[in-house]
Parts: C-alpha cells; sequence; structure tokens
C-alpha cells in the first residue's frame, strides 16, 4: 500500500472518530460543561480533531510492531504495547498543548483539577483512559483499520472524498487561526490564558442568557458586536 495515501487515510479516519467521541464526552462528562449541552469540540469549526488523527496514526504504527522480544508471555506484550501507546499519545497531548498555551495563549483543554497533573495539559487519568483506548483499539478497529485500508487502496476513486476533507480542513484551519488571534489579543491584554472548552460553554451561555441562537458550527458567531469585544463580555466574571 501507498504510504501517503494510508497516512492521510488514518488521519482522515481518526479526527472523524475522535470528533464523535468528544462530542459525546463533553455533553455527558466534562466538567466545563455543567449545563450539559450539546458543544463542538475542539479547536477547529468541522467535525474533526487532528489530535486523534495523529494519535490514529501512532496507535495504527505501534500495533504492528513485534514486541515478542519484550516477553514471551502474549499478555504481558499487550500490556507493555498499551503502555506504550498511551505514553505516546500523551506526549503528543502535552507538545500540542504546550504550543497553544506559550504561543496563542490558549488551553485547549484543563486537566488542572485533575491530580498529578502536569500544569493542566496532562495527568495520569487521562493516561490511564489512553491506555484503555489502545486496548480497545488493538482488540477491536485495528482490524477494521486493516480491512478499511485494504478497501480504499482497491477503490482509490474515495481518495476524492479524503481530498475534499483535507481542502475544508485547510480552510478551516485558515478560518480558526483568524479567530486564536483575536482571543490570543484579549487574553494578552488580560493577562490570562484562556480555556477553549470554558469559553465556549459560556459563550453559549451568554447568548441563551440575550435569547440568542448559538450555532454548533460555529460557535464564536457573534451578534452584531466584534469577537473581542464579546470576549471581554463573556470572560469579565472570570478575574
Amino acid at each position: 500500500m501507498n504510504l501517503f495515501l494510508v497516512l492521510t487515510f488514518l488521519f482522515f479516519t481518526g479526527s472523524l472518530i475522535g470528533w464523535g467521541i468528544e462530542v459525546f464526552w463533553r455533553r455527558f462528562f466534562s466538567r466545563n460543561n455543567p449545563e450539559r449541552k450539546w458543544i463542538n469540540p475542539g479547536f477547529l469549526t468541522g467535525p474533526y480533531l487532528p489530535l486523534y488523527g495523529l494519535s490514529l496514526v501512532i496507535m495504527f504504527s505501534l500495533a504492528m510492531i513485534d514486541v515478542s522480544f519484550v516477553s514471551e508471555k502474549p499478555w504481558v506484550q499487550k500490556i507493555v504495547l498499551f503502555v506504550l501507546m498511551a505514553l505516546c499519545i500523551t506526549l503528543l497531548e502535552y507538545i500540542a498543548g504546550l504550543i497553544f498555551i506559550r504561543g496563542m495563549k490558549i488551553k485547549l483543554w484543563d486537566y488542572s483539577e485533575c491530580r498529578g497533573n502536569i500544569k493542566g495539559i496532562i495527568c495520569p487519568q487521562y493516561s490511564f483512559y489512553w491506555v484503555i483506548l489502545s486496548a480497545l483499539y488493538y482488540f477491536l478497529v485495528h482490524p477494521k483499520i486493516i480491512e478499511w485500508l485494504y478497501w480504499f487502496t482497491n477503490h482509490i476513486s474515495f481518495s476524492f472524498v479524503v481530498g475534499f476533507f483535507y481542502g475544508v480542513l485547510t480552510v478551516d484551519l485558515c478560518y480558526t487561526f483568524n479567530l486564536s488571534a483575536k482571543i490570543r489579543q484579549y487574553a494578552k491584554e488580560a493577562r490570562t490564558t484562556v480555556v477553549y472548552e470554558t469559553l465556549k460553554s459560556r459563550l453559549q451561555k451568554h447568548n441563551d442568557e440575550l435569547a440568542q441562537k448559538t450555532s454548533f458550527i460555529l460557535q464564536f458567531r457573534t451578534h452584531g458586536k466584534g469577537l473581542l469585544e464579546t470576549l471581554k463580555e463573556v470572560l469579565a466574571d472570570k478575574k
């Protein structure tokens, strides 16, 4: 199989699946959404999360590695593999989180209330969740991914859909980074770091109080005001 096509397909698939997982997580379990409303997760606007796309690439690549040198016992091999997957994804989370905090003054997620967290970016609890997800991936998803990859290479016309996805993703990146520049401007003026998911939740609550509808996709759309002015209103009580 062509390596480039494999990687683009894996990123495409992981980004979509991850978005679905996070939508339900934020709706039913997130601490930053006490009202239990539907919130479009992640940094971008569309239904995809690049961090999950990269995570799927990592899990797929590691699942193909022979770890028999670790132990003769298959169950030990599997545990080591799942922990390795979780550690790699946790490292990816840390790097991505640090880049956004330092470069844009935006905290995409916040684990500050979790025990043993590092700068609110990573923590043992969520690393353990990644161990579980890695096991679920290996036993339930990985065989299907291999089937999908073979299907994809035999139906190359589907690459048009994947290409369209990357086109939309590129436009979305430009749009979202423009929004992020305004959020960063506010954060620098307020000398703070904006927690992205908390901002979304507060913005939705702010619109509800004004009897204004919040778009699930375009959650940062303002009604007659500039984004910077709206941010100051929404986050005024944070100080």
